[in-house]
């Protein structure tokens, strides 16, 4: 919802301040309309309706994956494309992959996103009803900044956003926010003082490969990348996720998984999380479970933290890497 125009409505027709946090209350647990909203006045909610959209973004299409996933592909005012997912565990979490823009200007090589044209930064609004839209859904519990975009180029509005997700049942402990190594955001972001985790897509040991994995590493090479991360570290004590995709030939020979470990260092400040390659339009394949296994194994001789995340919505281009709302294009 855009809560700006909510609170200038409100006041313009001389509602009392409470109001705005009704309104939002009933947002943060799930409402689907105005008509829910028992406890205002039937003609404000009436008045609401007409004057102030539930939603930012607009539902264009949803797919569901065999394994619970749920892909939303939505439309902000200006029709850029925006996609988000559900991902249901057996645990019982209930987590989303947020974006933070539509489109990527960062164009890694291996992800659909980066392929991508670039449109549009999202506002504080776009994010958030991202999470309303499946809070409607049931309970929200975890979030990642995971989907279209760099967060770091949009810090303040995913900050804000960050704000408001506890009132959906998402504390800041349990959100993460992912970069491809914005020197300039992982800074800010450490400034900031918000306890949201931080993750770092690093994908490759040495910055030849990864800058040929992802320009951006031309910019902010990999030393000058971990040595925010540490500094991150030092100041929050909260231990950085490296995020690490599994490239067939390319990235998971065991040298590099020795070269990895021995980057990481101290071993308290990162866990790794080795990422089975989504397949997307790049001419990569993903590693063997074996060869993944054998990585594991090296890097946790070394010390090291690390487990392999869990492949959720492929069959669906819901998993990492695979989000670009390709049929969506005009």
């Amino acid at each position: 919802m855009d809560l700006e125009l909510l609170n200038r409505t409100l006041s313009e027709i001389g509602e009392p301040h409470y109001r705005n946090r009704q309104v939002w209350a009933w947002l943060a647990r799930g409402a689907d309309s105005y008509g829910a909203m028992s406890d205002l006045p039937a003609a404000l909610r009436a008045r609401l309706a007409e004057q102030v959209p539930l939603s930012t973004l607009v539902l264009e299409r949803e797919e569901r994956a065999r394994d619970g996933t749920v892909k939303a592909l939505l439309r902000t005012a200006e029709r850029h494309a925006v996609e988000s997912v559900l991902m249901r565990y057996v645990d019982g979490r209930r987590s989303l992959c947020i974006s933070s823009q539509s489109g990527c200007p960062l164009t890694c090589t291996f992800c659909a996103t980066g392929r991508m044209r670039f449109a549009h930064n999202l506002t504080r609004d776009e994010i958030v009803d991202q999470a309303l839209h499946f809070r409607r859904m049931g309970p929200v519990d975890h979030a990642v900044f995971m989907g279209m975009g760099e967060p770091m180029l949009n810090l303040d509005a995913v900050l804000s956003a960050c704000e408001l997700l506890p009132a959906l049942g998402i504390t800041s402990r349990r959100t993460a926010i992912s970069t491809v190594g914005w020197i300039p955001g992982i800074e800010r972001l450490t400034a900031s003082g918000v306890p949201v985790r931080l993750a770092l897509s690093l994908h490759a040991p040495e910055d030849a490969l990864r800058s040929e994995l992802m320009p951006v590493n031309e910019r902010y090479p990999l030393d000058d990348v971990l040595a925010a991360c540490r500094a991150h570290w030092a100041a929050t004590r909260r231990r950085v996720f490296i995020e690490y995709v599994m490239l067939a030939g390319v990235n998971d020979r065991y040298e590099q998984a020795l070269a990895l470990a021995r980057l990481l260092s101290p071993r308290e400040a990162f866990k790794v999380n080795l990422i089975p390659y989504n397949p997307t339009d790049s001419p990569y394949e993903g590693s063997s479970r074996q060869a993944i296994a054998a990585f594991r194994s090296v890097i946790e001789g070394m010390g090291v933290r690390v487990t392999v995340r869990l492949t959720r919505g492929r069959d669906i281009a819901a998993a990492c890497g695979q989000l670009a709302a390709t049929r969506a294009r005009a």
